[in-house]
């Protein structure tokens, strides 16, 4: 085997041993992580607010067991394929050792870490963005008609994974138009490339017709909650850190493709990285949205670095340029990872707060970071509805009704009890079995003010069961209440209630 090959095999394992040894066993999965899970038992072309794609993944999940194990493995897998990818991407570019190593440690020691942390669309966008541009420097090389249908399928599949990759060709159309690059489009391989993108995309947009279009809403809903909140500056800056290791490389990655002779073929990179950066500005999106269009520019930048290092004095700036991502990472392990429990953190806040760490969005400081916040409580909530649902299941079929879709997901996912908790929130208002005659109700609750009274007016007994008492937990203090020997059709008032929620009369 190759010494190259045998590098890259290397990286490939720390890649897999760090998004493991990052995360402390005293966390839950995240919220969201929740969701996704879920979507694999309830398998459909489309959901409210994701294509279906995690949704397959999340079923595979369940068949190789559903252990936390293989939920961390699929996201860290498709981190290290981009890794893998660009490499391949740099040899194309006629790239040495060097550029290899030099872009996989500036992606190793990332964001990209953190992004493959967590069971989310996020880690496969990156990895098809990656290798959608891979495809692209290999048309432009070779012109063979094979690389045009290849990406074509990536897109199709990108599309039915995120609709963001959708900024990608907004971005890269009109940047191919402005330089020589344009004559792609006097190929009709290109338009049988975009047809069978679409032909991958058909079902989902089928699913979306007979949905009402939901993405249309998720979106409106999206820009009017989060993304009118966006500031503009932040998300630029945002940028600039992502990669932070190797940012100077992204930075002569886009010298080179404007002055870089061996890069000419290629320069509408540079455009369609100012056009899509653009576009994600002026639509205020979030800044890990753009995350994914960095690491082939980070190979563009290392390639370039290598022909000009490779004589004189210059080229003992070399080990200067390997040793950057690595030093600058060793601050970012010890407060931007969940690898400390919960309780050494809150007895040592002081480096969290210098850097506003400890701030959640409700603009007070808390014990622990919002993130990390967020992935403890869900177990405890679930073994205590677990201890009702069993007491309340021997006087009939009891509906679990959460606030929200992590509560409900984190409950499925956990309880020992076969719980098919729900949810008007999310994905959950599709998922109610209402061909079961309910007598009970748990109901889940983050604000339960005269929950008791309003509910338990419907039923024969009802009472507080419990609480998540993590003191940690951003679910901290949600409650559990029990209602038992309904006195009305449950189903009838919650077919009212997704009405109204759908805002269907």
């Amino acid at each position: 085997m190759k010494k190259n090959s045998l590098i890259l095999i290397l990286f490939i394992i720390v890649k897999f041993v760090l998004q493991y040894f990052l995360l402390s066993p005293g966390y839950d999965l995240q919220r969201d992580e929740y969701l996704h899970l879920d979507q694999g038992n309830h398998l459909a072309w489309g959901y409210l607010s994701v294509p279906p794609v995690s949704s397959w993944i999340s079923w595979l999940i369940k068949i190789l067991g559903d252990s936390v194990f293989w939920i961390k493995f699929f996201p860290a897998l498709f981190g290290a394929l981009t890794m893998v990818v660009v490499w391949k991407a740099i040899e194309e570019l006629k790239g040495g050792l060097f550029a290899c190593l030099l872009t996989s440690l500036g992606l190793l020691f990332s964001s990209l870490l953190r992004l493959n942390m967590l069971y989310q669309p996020n880690s496969l966008d990156v990895l098809l963005w990656t290798s959608f541009f891979y495809i692209l420097i290999k048309y432009v090389n070779t012109e063979k008609v094979k690389w045009l249908y290849w990406g074509g399928i990536i897109f199709g599949i990108g599309v039915l994974n995120k609709y963001n990759i959708a900024f990608l060709a907004l971005g890269f159309i009109p940047a191919l138009l402005i330089t020589k690059q344009r004559k792609i489009f006097t190929n009709p391989h290109v338009y049988g490339a975009a047809l069978l993108a679409l032909l991958i995309i058909l079902p989902n947009l089928i699913w979306q017709y007979h949905h009402g279009f939901p993405v249309i809403h998720h979106m409106k809903e999206l820009s009017s909650t989060q993304l009118v909140n966006v500031n503009r500056f932040d998300f630029l800056k945002s940028q600039f850190l992502f990669f932070i290791g190797v940012t100077f490389v992204i930075l002569f990655g886009f010298y080179a493709l404007l002055f870089y002779k061996s890069f000419e073929k290629l320069r509408f990179f540079f455009w369609g990285y100012v056009i899509t950066i653009a576009l994600f500005m002026f639509f205020r999106a979030k800044d890990y949205y753009a995350i994914g269009i960095y690491p082939i520019y980070i190979g563009f930048g290392s390639v370039y670095l290598e022909n000009i290092l490779k004589n004189g004095w210059q080229r003992f700036l070399k080990p200067v340029c390997i040793l950057h991502p690595l030093l600058l990472f060793v601050p970012i392990y010890n407060l931007a990872f969940p690898n400390k429990s919960p309780e050494s953190i809150v007895k040592n806040p002081e480096s969290y707060k210098k850097f506003g760490l400890l701030r959640w969005e409700d603009g007070k400081d808390h014990p622990l970071p919002q993130d990390f916040a967020d992935m403890l409580g869900w177990k405890e909530l679930a073994q205590k509805v677990d201890k009702e649902y069993l007491r309340l299941s021997k006087t009939g079929n009891t509906l679990v009704l959460c606030d929200n879709y992590g509560q409900a997901g984190a409950i499925n996912y956990y309880s020992r009890k076969g719980i098919k908790a729900v949810s008007f929130n999310a994905d959950y208002i599709n998922w109610f079995d209402l061909r079961k005659k309910y007598k009970n109700l748990i109901r889940v609750k983050n604000e339960p003010e005269d929950e008791l009274e309003e509910t338990g007016a419907f039923f024969e007994h009802s009472v507080t069961a419990d609480s998540v008492t993590n003191p940690y937990a951003r679910e901290k203090g949600a409650k559990i209440f029990s209602f038992e020997g309904a006195k009305i059709d449950i189903r009838k008032r919650i077919q009212d209630e997704i009405l109204e929620v759908k805002g269907v009369d």
